[in-house]
């Protein structure tokens, strides 16, 4: 099996197969791969942004519905977006020459008293992997965090996530801090962690409760498909 995984030379497949073979060695984690596989793609003059799309983005979906549905786990999944973070280093100064279309832009972070963040650090990679841009600000954050983030950012998205009972109803502080300042309605409030569920989300007053990363993903691409469409109509 490993003979026949050296005899892949990269730069020997035609685009099709090429693409295909970056799906396979993202889902494998291959980070080496991926940034070379990225660098023969830019070589062919594909335009950064279709790199992007359709083989970084089209990788991680796969990546993200066997995630979904318990065929990967979380080891397998961060190798995966740690490949993808390699393949976007490249891609990132390109894309801003470039001007490309974003998905959409989100600031996400752990609250005040936790300082859990695999699930969070899950979330921004699996929603980099969509083609989001992700602002991390970390863990143990107080509203003033949130806020300030907010202010400087101006993202379509707030991630809030808990992993204590204990710090989850500070979400609802940094929420209600958003309606008394008048902002809440200006952003798309997304929730989770493990001891949430989707009446607590309701019951914070946040947009969405979302169970796992991938859930994320397609809870925020959702809400940014019906933002642009209000944006045509109105």
């Amino acid at each position: 099996m490993s003979d026949e995984e050296e005899d892949i030379i990269l730069s020997e497949l035609d685009d099709e197969e090429l693409v295909q073979q970056m799906f396979d060695d993202l889902y494998d984690g291959l980070k080496e791969e991926i940034e070379e596989g990225v660098n023969i793609l830019l070589e062919r003059k594909w335009m950064p942004y279709d790199i992007l799309t359709k083989a970084l983005v089209g990788g991680m979906t796969i990546v993200g519905k066997d995630f979904r549905d318990g065929i990967l786990f979380v080891p397998e999944v961060l190798l995966a977006a740690n490949a993808m973070k390699g393949g976007m280093a490249i891609l990132k100064p390109l894309l801003a020459e470039t001007g490309a279309p974003r998905v959409g832009k989100m600031v996400i972070g752990t609250v005040k008293g936790d300082i859990h963040d695999i699930g969070k650090n899950l979330v921004g990679m699996m929603m980099e992997g969509a083609g989001f841009e992700v602002i991390d600000i970390g863990i143990n954050n107080p509203v003033e965090n949130y806020l300030e983030s907010l202010e400087n950012e101006k993202p379509d998205i707030l991630g809030m996530s808990a992993l204590l009972t204990t710090t989850m109803p500070y979400m609802k502080v940094v929420i209600d801090t958003m309606v008394e300042q008048g902002i809440r309605d200006d952003y798309t409030v997304l929730v989770g962690g493990a001891p949430l569920n989707e009446e607590f989300g309701k019951a914070i007053g946040a947009d969405a409760y979302c169970r796992d990363a991938a859930v994320a993903v397609e809870t925020a691409k959702d809400f940014m498909s019906r933002k642009h469409n209000q944006g045509v109509t109105g």
